[in-house]
């Protein structure tokens, strides 16, 4: 008798299991598998595994059957029933706090004295953000909802918090694969932008040798933060919450009195913070709304706007070196956009190999942080525009 119990108790769990689960729905079973993928191409590949390995493990616990890690808030025969846990970690994106937060410690990290020294760094990092509205374009005639289409563009400003902080504006149902394909394709820097830089520059435009830069002043990195957040988020308040901070951590470190500030923004802060971004993301990648026509759409588009956002800031690169007699190395124009620093170093990397005495690094560097200021800066236009 005791032996027939233990058997009923046993089938008893199997079938209440997650595994029995799968036999009704094994699209679950096909989500755990991506998130392996995503494990291989953050751990054996080192494609963003600082994001990649966080999204890949909460794409893993969304997936897991029966869990109730999603379930909501809610009140039963009276009873109030506790939230699962990702949807309270998600909440840090459905309110705009992890990526904002993100920028705080960006911002801490970023040394905006190149842009400062050479103002004209601007229009490179605004040139780069020809793939946003690009892709928005295509988007659209690919038939998604114009708000939809305007998160999806952002993926073109080669930067993830904004792709997040946007889609969960306007397309919360597209977000993990608008944050997959952001953080997947800036990884893959180094291998999309060294074709283009030499397919729309000449050896001559490589070779070009610039100028040291100006020293700047340490009244003039104090005051930039200040003046950058008065003037943008007055114009576009929706702004405010990526602009705010990515000034306020880069005032945190530039007035040399918040130290302590400083090192916590730039180092624990974020990467506390990246934790749970990267498991807010994963927990919407479920079955029904990833494994859709849709996101292999969004995959596409995201690679399209990386390359004409790269081919937006070479070409502005290449019209800056005509109109300065030739003191302008277009190389450095694939840097406007927003990955810091890694789309400085692919320009310094191909300068080098077309001339082996070019140090492009810090001339890159002025239009990569105004990439970062433009990104988010096209990313509130598109809130403005289509966030209802």
């Amino acid at each position: 008798m005791s032996d027939f119990s233990f058997i009923g108790t046993l089938q008893k769990i199997l079938m209440e299991s997650g595994f029995a689960a799968f036999a009704e729905d094994p699209r679950s079973l096909i989500m755990i598998i991506v998130a392996c993928v995503l494990f291989y191409m953050g751990i054996g590949k080192k494609f963003e595994p600082l994001l990649l390995v966080p999204i890949a493990f909460g794409i893993l616990l969304s997936n897991f059957p029966l869990t109730g890690m999603l379930n909501e808030p809610a009140v039963i025969d009276g009873v109030t029933k506790s939230p699962g846990f990702l949807w309270v970690i998600y909440q840090g994106v459905q309110h705009a706090i992890y990526p904002s937060i993100i920028f705080l410690g960006i911002g801490a990290m970023t040394d905006f004295g190149p842009l400062i020294a050479r103002p004209s760094s601007l229009l490179l990092g605004a040139a780069a953000q020809l793939g946003i509205f690009t892709a928005f374009l295509l988007a659209l005639a690919l038939g998604f909802e114009p708000a939809v289409a305007a998160a999806i563009g952002v993926i073109g400003g080669a930067d993830g918090p904004t792709a997040i902080l946007t889609a969960s504006k306007l397309a919360e149902d597209y977000l993990p694969a608008i944050a997959i394909a952001a953080y997947s394709y800036m990884a893959l820097i180094p291998l999309i932008q060294p074709p283009l830089m030499r397919l729309l520059t000449t050896q001559k435009e490589r070779e070009v040798k610039m100028e040291q830069l100006r020293v700047v002043t340490k009244t003039e990195k104090i005051v930039f933060p200040i003046a950058v957040a008065i003037f943008v988020i007055l114009l576009l308040p929706d702004t405010a919450p990526l602009i705010g901070m990515l000034m306020l951590g880069n005032l945190f470190r530039e007035c040399g009195v918040v130290d302590r500030l400083s090192d916590t923004a730039q180092n624990a802060l974020i990467n506390i913070v990246t934790i749970f971004l990267g498991l807010s993301v994963g927990c919407k990648a479920v079955a029904e709304n990833f494994l859709t026509l849709e996101t292999i759409k969004i995959i596409i588009l995201g690679l399209l706007a990386f390359m004409f956002s790269t081919a937006g800031g070479l070409i502005f690169g290449k019209i800056m070196y005509k109109l300065s007699g030739g003191k302008i190395n277009p190389l450095i124009g694939s840097a406007g956009v927003s990955a810091v620093p890694m789309a400085a170093r692919v320009s310094q990397v191909e300068g080098q190999k077309a001339n082996p005495a070019n140090f492009l690094l810090m001339h890159a560097m002025g239009p990569n942080v105004a990439g970062v200021i433009g990104s988010a800066v096209a990313a509130g236009f598109m809130i403005k525009v289509f966030g209802g």
